[in-house]
């Protein structure tokens, strides 16, 4: 019970060119998985990632079927998706 978590992180301005502003080439990305309880149970990533594309596998194997969340945070931006794990 293995899958591949694929996210990207773009590029974006901090503030407009014409107020000196200027383009952010990475975030610090934290990519944890949560039990239903709100238990935190993996830490994918945590680290400061450049802009691109990124695959990170996200084993179950030592997990319980179920519910679990999946929370992405990048600078302001923060998703969270619904996973269902089956044995």
């Amino acid at each position: 019970p293995s899958t591949k978590i694929r996210f990207t992180i773009p590029t974006s301005l901090q503030s407009p060119p014409s107020q000196g502003g200027e383009a952010k080439l990475g975030w610090f990305v934290t990519l944890k998985v949560y039990d239903i309880l709100g238990n935190e149970v993996a830490t994918l990533v945590n680290e400061e990632k450049p802009v691109g594309r990124y695959e990170v596998e996200f084993s179950g194997n030592n997990l319980a079927s179920g519910i679990y969340l999946c929370r992405m945070q990048a600078g302001n931006y923060v998703s969270i998706k619904k996973m269902m794990l089956l044995k």
